[in-house]
């Protein structure tokens, strides 16, 4: 099973979802970073579960426990361990899974490949193990601000109430002023009373999340097998009910002609830049210096609370009803998960990019 993310700056994590607790290993923090102990869990509570009438009630303080790494507020270069306990579980819940497979969770594949599963919320495949990529990916996101680079996400849509414009139009500040985490107050408003209406009727949905980086330098990526794009786009499908990713102008792209997204090159006060940005901040696998643009799909969370179909470990038809605590919508949370793996995968390749220079 591979539980490891990362070739330089790397997060190894542990723990299920009805375990003792979750954590990690951070290995390859720079050493010398000021480490506010303060963002760190401020990032693991916009993540945290019971924030609103939108998401689940599962009341979890997620406090985080550093182990390791850190001397006199600042990291050492050592490895980062980290804890955060599970408290509020209540795995009586889902006692009636023991022997179902739930349809469009991972509960049958993992079974067929391990033979043996923890049913208990999912287990090992639950979206609580993402604790651990939220700390990961605060660390990270240290390191980078102090290199100025800078990731905002944001909820651009959920189910069809989307936003009309691309993420230049908006103020990201203004994302976090709402339980949708969207930057637009009218937008958000249509999109939490659709949650509050699926909700409602026991059903789910999903949405769109875009995520932009700042103050990337140019220079980092591969331009054969470890493209920059590529590696963001293995970070978010590798987060649990994601379906698709894009960046720049994407899938819109296929419709129209190279002379309308080309990014033409200019001399912008004394720095050679472009006059548009349909690539989305790469070209050619490479960073080249713009803003980093992409864009993730989510499908409706799973678990929804109406009677499904299913069968059991012998193949019986059979049917269940979920019960327990489960989000409507995973958008809201998800948009520091998705910074949380941009912030370690930009980390990563800038210190590879370093290393390259350094052995050069």
């Amino acid at each position: 099973m591979r539980n490891t993310f990362g070739h330089i700056f790397t997060l190894t994590t542990f723990g299920e979802s009805h375990g003792t607790a979750v954590g990690g290993v951070i290995d390859g923090m720079p050493a010398g970073i000021d480490i506010d102990m303060d963002f760190i869990q401020s990032e693991l509570d916009r993540r945290r579960p019971g924030q609103s009438d939108l998401t689940t009630a599962r009341d979890e303080a997620d406090k985080i426990e550093v182990l390791s790494g850190i001397f006199e507020g600042k990291s050492t270069g050592a490895p980062i361990g980290f804890i955060v306990h599970n408290t509020n579980h209540h795995s009586q819940d889902y006692e009636h899974l023991r022997c179902l497979f739930r349809p469009s969770h991972a509960d049958y594949t993992y079974h067929e490949k391990y033979s043996i599963r923890d049913y208990r919320g999912g287990g090992r495949t639950s979206a609580r193990i993402t604790i651990s990529r939220c700390a990961g990916g605060a660390f990270a996101k240290l390191a980078l601000q102090q290199m100025g680079i800078h990731i905002s996400a944001y909820t651009s849509q959920v189910g069809a109430v989307a936003l009309d414009h691309d993420y230049t139009h908006y103020d990201l500040s203004l994302t976090e002023t709402n339980a949708v985490r969207c930057p637009d107050a009218d937008k958000a408003a249509q999109m939490a009373a659709l949650i509050r209406e699926v909700k409602k009727e026991g059903d789910t949905i999903g949405g769109v999340i875009t995520c932009v980086v700042r103050g990337c330098p140019a220079g980092l990526g591969e331009p054969e097998f470890g493209k920059l794009h590529a590696a963001l786009g293995g970070a978010m499908l590798s987060i649990n009910a994601v379906k698709g990713f894009e960046y720049g102008e994407g899938f819109a792209s296929a419709t129209r002609r190279g002379s309308e997204v080309n990014d033409v090159f200019i001399n912008r006060d004394g720095k050679i830049s472009t006059a548009t940005n349909y690539s989305g901040g790469i070209q050619g696998g490479i960073s080249n210096g713009q803003d980093i643009y992409f864009r993730v799909a989510f499908k409706p969370v799973a678990t929804i609370l109406r009677e499904q179909e299913t069968v059991d470990l012998e193949g019986n038809a059979t049917k269940l009803k979920a019960r327990g605590r489960h989000d409507p919508c995973v958008l809201p949370r998800a948009v520091p998960l998705v910074e949380a793996m941009t912030a370690m995968v930009i980390l990563d390749f800038y210190l590879m990019s370093k290393t390259v220079f350094v052995n050069s």
